[in-house]
């Protein structure tokens, strides 16, 4: 007849195939990216989401399927990158939302699991869209509902989940111009599928899975884990669960979460404590894990206890500008690829800066733990890049002791204008707002070539190309690199403007620049410009016009 109940242990596996599945699909999702630019990682960001829940979730191991769900589900939020990563993590915490209190689940508790999975998927986006990565979640869990009635065997039911998803998916360029244009399927809504299909791998697997990882991480330019061994000033990561005992501890009125909050930064930071349903999940980098436990276990039982030596673990990514000054009222963490926009970062204050961007989005936690290491009560974050804002604003969550603010430039000189209207006497929400009216008067070009062959807004685009982007559209194609640096200045510039900054990087030298200045110069005289060695990967120039 098969299962018609899973527990935790069950669950763990099927995380596990999940997760294989779309690692081991990695490079197929980045290449379905409507735009056909080297940083389609959509795959990328999605595969670290996922293996970094079903890490909690190994870790975890719990019998009960309520236990095992919550810990992915905190995997997930701590490691999600990317867009298509942060509302995969809230999937992951619908579908634990949905099994809380449960010990095993019927084929009826998946389906109200899928429910909730998709209902806070929806409203973790500001404005959704259908033909994403959103549909196929609703679909799962419509079809999870429509099986729920008829069919008890869970296995059956998975087969029916995947049948139905993998039509909806089918049906995404209908609902999607841009997908039908490119003659491809939604990118992040095929990683939903894929991660089903594994779930059911896992489910009917006969032994238990072992966790595949990236295989090449490095060549795909994503960052490790960031701190410098030498600078880490707490060196072990704690993290547990207390499962709360009914009665109050002695002396100790004040609930635990309330407790914790307040006394685990006396001995250390990283501090995140979150209690749900009898169970209190905390997270503390300290010096001194065996104080953490003595406190906690004045409120009830220690589960799933990991303590990890940060030193022998952590290489670099975070560029620390801040180390020599005093604690400030309001601080800056950035995020940008290259060394010359890095230090450029650096030079206009900003505290630290995150080594990331396109192919290579940090993940909520290596924002947050930027954001823990500066010295200040609040904190702006720019992003730089529209792939890294919710990640950004998943980052503040985490870090409940400072008020953050998520200015959400969507690209670098945005960033770079934010950073000169930075005004150290002004409060923080004064200077976020005024950051976001200075990016708003940026436009921003980039340069890079095309990855494949496709038509976009009715534009032939043959693989090789040098293509002109604008404020995020694909507005022109060449066949040469100054070519259509000289064809994007003219768009840009069409309207006039006061002034042009320019920022090579890999692929262009700086003659290069320095002819296109001389190319705004001769035809637009009355124009300011300015030559920067960014340093970027992916694109050989990018372009500001103020």
């Amino acid at each position: 007849m098969g299962l018609i109940t899973i527990d935790g242990r069950i669950l763990v596996n099927m995380v596990v195939g999940g997760a294989n599945e779309v690692t081991e699909n990695t490079a197929s999702l980045n290449a379905l990216n409507v735009f056909p630019v080297p940083d389609g990682d959509t795959g990328t960001n999605m595969g670290h989401t996922v293996r970094a829940a079903a890490k909690e979730a190994l870790a975890n191991a719990s019998p009960n399927i309520a236990d095992v769900a919550k810990a992915a589900s905190n995997g997930a939020l701590r490691g999600a990158r990317g867009n298509s990563g942060v509302i995969l993590s809230q999937l992951f915490r619908g579908f634990s939302r949905g099994l809380e209190g449960k010990a095993v689940a019927t084929n009826e508790d998946l389906a109200e699991a899928f429910s909730k999975s998709s209902e806070l998927a929806y409203k973790a986006v500001m404005k959704p869209k259908e033909g994403t990565m959103l549909t196929i979640g609703r679909a799962v869990a419509e079809a999870a509902h429509e099986i729920s009635f008829d069919e008890e065997n869970i296995e059956e039911c998975f087969r029916f989940i995947i049948e139905k998803a993998d039509l909806m998916l089918s049906r995404t360029p209908s609902m999607l111009p841009a997908l039908k244009q490119a003659g491809v399927v939604d990118s992040g809504g095929m990683g939903i599928v894929c991660f089903v299909k594994g779930m059911l791998k896992g489910l009917t697997a006969k032994e238990e899975l072992t966790l595949v990882e990236q295989a090449s991480e490095v060549a795909e330019g994503v960052p490790g884990a960031f701190i410098d061994p030498a600078d880490i000033k707490f060196a072990y990561c704690t993290e547990f669960l207390i499962e709360l005992c009914p009665h109050t501890v002695k002396g100790h009125s004040q609930n635990a979460e309330e407790v914790l909050r307040s006394y685990l930064p006396t001995i250390g930071d990283s501090v995140v404590v979150i209690e749900d349903a009898g169970l209190v999940k905390v997270h503390v980098h300290t010096n001194n894990p065996g104080k953490a436990l003595e406190k906690a276990l004045m409120f009830g039982m220690l589960l799933n206890i990991k303590i990890d030596n940060m030193k022998a673990q952590n290489t670099e990514l975070v560029t620390d500008f801040s180390s020599s000054r005093p604690p400030k009222p309001l601080g800056i963490v950035s995020v940008a690829a290259g060394a010359g926009l890095v230090t450029l970062f650096g030079e206009l204050g900003a505290d630290f800066v995150i080594e990331g961007g396109q192919s290579m989005n940090p993940s909520a936690e290596d924002i947050a733990r930027a954001i823990e290491r500066v010295n200040a009560d609040a904190v702006i974050v720019l992003p730089n890049n529209k792939n890294i804002t919710l990640t950004a604003e998943q980052a503040g969550k985490l870090v409940p002791t400072k008020k953050v603010y998520v200015v959400p430039t969507k690209s670098v000189p945005q960033g770079v204008s934010c950073m000169l209207a930075y005004d150290v006497d002004l409060a923080a929400e004064e200077n976020a707002d005024g950051m976001k009216e200075a990016m708003e008067a940026v436009s921003t070009g980039q340069i890079t070539q095309a990855v494949r062959s496709t038509v976009i807004d009715d534009m032939e685009i043959t693989e090789g190309d040098f293509l002109c982007i604008y404020n995020g559209d694909i507005k022109l194609a060449e066949k040469d690199l100054m070519s259509a640096a000289r064809s994007l200045l003219d768009f840009m510039l069409k309207d006039g403007g006061d002034i042009v900054s320019i920022y090579y990087g890999e692929g262009a030298a700086g003659e290069a620049a320095d002819e296109l200045a001389e190319y705004v110069g001769e035809n637009h005289p009355r124009i300011e410009v300015e030559t920067y060695d960014g340093g970027q990967p992916l694109y050989g120039f990018i372009i500001s016009v103020e």
